[in-house]
């Protein structure tokens, strides 16, 4: 015996239609039991309910925890092994039919892509449990149960869709954040000169103030208004350098008024603009 616990359902008369769960089951292996590598002619998913082992198919190995479901395809050579620290409890199905292969294609389940994770299994595992009692209290009528099966696989595939679904939504908004950080940050960073208000900006690129900026601070970890002052500051610095007038150093970083400027360049450095110059400017002196 591999498993602390170990149950079974079969289909006894499965159909050759679009989609037939074969049998399911769920299982507690000892610690390091492993399957394969083998090859199946059917496809067979495997959702944890707790521990964690690995899984190697397609040439690659995923180490697969709670909440993750795994799919071994028809004539892939896979592996799988429960963890010796802490082995998995899993529910599995094995199912074949021509729409198998598009369903899953569907969803972005493939030998290269073959683990779904859950932010929850608590609608995903009675289903699970569905399949195996529709066996169980349709012996005497397999043709029935089949086709409940066949259903309750159907709501299966439905949750995996949903979860992946979801993941590419949160994608989604994450890439959408990210592209407004960039619009706002390239804004700041070719317009600083300007006399800019978070509310122009923000009604130029289309978002509510508010939300802009608490995400740009998420993003950054500072408010627009503090990266603007830092690319005033840090263009200040490096004019400081040349010959132009504090004044004129001034207006091309967005301060027409000169005292204005000093008074902020002081809380940037610790020093007037007049006094950094002379610093950097001693700095460049040749020691002889």
């Amino acid at each position: 015996m591999d498993h602390f616990s170990f149950n079974i359902e079969l289909n006894s008369s499965p159909s050759r239609g679009e989609l037939t769960v074969l049998f399911s089951g769920i299982g507690s292996p000892y610690p390091g039991h492993r399957i394969g590598p083998a090859v199946h002619d059917y496809y067979l998913v495997h959702t944890i309910s707790s521990g964690e082992g690995t899984f190697e198919i397609s040439g690659k190995r995923y180490t697969c925890r709670e909440k993750e479901t795994f799919f071994i395809f028809p004539g892939e050579l896979f592996s799988y092994e429960a963890s010796v620290s802490n082995p998995w409890t899993y529910h599995w199905a094995a199912f074949s039919g021509h729409s198998a292969a598009p369903i899953l294609s569907n969803m972005g389940i493939s030998p290269e892509q073959p683990i779904v994770r859950h932010q929850s299994i608590r609608r995903i595992l009675p289903l699970y449990s569905h399949l195996r009692h529709a066996f169980r209290k349709g012996a005497a009528t397999p043709a029935l149960a089949d086709l409940e099966a066949g259903g309750w696989l159907r709501v299966l595939m439905r949750e995996y869709g949903s979860r992946i679904q979801e993941s590419k939504l949160v994608q989604a908004k994450s890439s959408d954040i990210d592209r407004q950080v960039d619009q706002m940050i390239l804004w700041l960073t070719l317009q600083y000169e300007q006399q800019i208000s978070i509310d122009r900006i923000a009604k130029t690129l289309g978002y509510h103030r508010t939300h802009l900026s608490k995400m740009f601070k998420q993003a950054l970890g500072i408010s627009p208004m503090q990266y603007l002052f830092k690319v005033r500051m840090e263009r200040a610095e490096s004019l400081l350098a040349g010959s132009l007038t504090i004044a004129q150093i001034a207006s091309s970083v967005g301060y027409p008024d000169a005292l204005h400027f000093s008074k902020q360049f002081r809380k940037w450095k610790g020093m007037s603009p007049s006094v950094y110059r002379e610093t950097i400017h001693s700095q460049d002196i040749p020691k002889r």
